[in-house]
């Protein structure tokens, strides 16, 4: 990759709400499935993290956050003291290399087994629609289990789960969190009305559907104050189950997003296009024009390279790029772009599980 001849401040400080970046490169979530079966943190993902700790802030791998919100086995978690205790030894190490570090807050709703629920109970969604596709589990690939629908006088337990989840991030050390609210996982799975056929509070209009990521989003908000959240959205992502879309997205992510401003976020963190495969959107979806909507700092995400990234800076239409798949292999991902040195590229076996061997062992320039 040749450095790019245009002058740009991509590798410049910036200040997102409470949070000062060292420079607009950001590390996308990245799950990567080295856990263990309790989610627990440890040494390994000390290291993982500290390794690229000079992106201007990291983004945690999408973090579990009650036993329920878990659909895929050797993910981490954050409601627990031993999981707390152990993301504590994640952020010191990434504190100690001149990192920020956010924990983004999930719960994957229908897209989930029984296997990997507490006492085999069947996944919640907002209605019982089943998902397609299989997940990860400790007895391998599954099929995802038929959901539930909660019920109304759920709701406020939900909310409850990501009050806590946010209330442990802030014990273990991290600098804010990122609710998800994407890639079709529950709060998507609200918003849509491909998955959301409720008839209460939380169904049926645009703003019942956009409820509960707004209640939740003010709950975070609530534990860490308006200056250290972000949200993830993907409006055009059929993941997780192949879900479809909105019906109407621009009406549906466009309120969404009118509303979120009222909270004064740090950021909006937004996949443009369809997370880790296409750019290419539905032809009445226009994503500049949602993105033009919000009012605070925003995160381009999908498909990055650095001159997409230094074009779209140039031109106001991001304030930082999110890379994801570029840091797997590049740890030193932020020196190789500004000095435009060779990017390592990833097999897509060392993705997910292996312990150490693609995770913690690749090389940087200086070594």
């Amino acid at each position: 990759m040749m450095p790019s001849t245009s002058p740009s401040d991509l590798f410049s400080p910036v200040a997102f709400g409470a949070l000062k970046l060292a420079n607009r490169i950001v590390m996308a979530p990245l799950t990567r499935s080295r856990m263990g079966t309790d989610g627990v943190p440890n040494e390994m993902h000390a290291r993982y993290y500290a390794q690229r700790a000079s992106a201007g802030l990291l983004i945690s791998e999408a973090t579990n956050i009650s036993a329920q919100g878990r659909g895929y086995d050797l993910t981490p978690g954050i409601w627990s003291e031993e999981q707390v205790a152990g993301w504590k030894v994640v952020t010191d190490a990434v504190h100690a290399a001149g990192g920020l570090i956010v924990c983004q807050l999930w719960h994957v709703g229908r897209f989930s087994h029984v296997d990997l629920q507490p006492d085999g109970a069947q996944p919640v969604a907002p209605s019982a629609i089943r998902a397609e596709g299989q997940t990860f589990t400790a007895k391998g690939m599954l099929d995802v289990s038929p959901p539930r629908a909660l019920e109304t006088s759920e709701i406020p337990g939900i909310i409850q789960q990501y009050r806590h989840a946010a209330e442990c991030a802030k014990r273990a050390g991290f600098d804010g969190v990122e609710v998800h609210s994407a890639n079709s996982y529950l709060l998507d799975q609200f918003l849509r009305d491909s998955t959301n056929q409720r008839d209460d509070a939380y169904g049926g209009t645009i703003e019942n559907r956009s409820r509960l990521t707004l209640e939740v989003t003010a709950a975070v908000v609530e534990v860490w104050g308006h200056d250290r959240v972000g949200i993830r959205i993907s409006p055009v992502t059929p993941d997780a189950g192949n879900t479809p879309l909105d019906s109407q997205v621009m009406k549906t992510y466009g309120y969404l997003i009118e509303q979120l401003n009222r909270f004064q976020l740090a950021y909006l963190h937004f996949v443009e296009g369809a997370t880790a495969t296409s750019r290419v959107v539905p032809e009445d979806v226009d994503l500049d024009a949602l993105r033009a909507l919000f009012s605070g700092p925003y995160i381009g995400n999908n498909n990055y390279d650095l001159a997409l990234a230094v074009k779209r800076r140039e031109e106001g239409k991001i304030d930082a790029v999110a890379f994801g798949r570029p840091f797997i292999a590049n740890p030193d991902l932020v020196r190789r772009l500004k000095e435009g040195a060779e990017l390592a590229v990833a097999p897509r076996d060392t993705y997910y599980g292996n312990g150490e061997k693609g995770y913690t062992d690749w090389p940087t320039l200086a070594n």
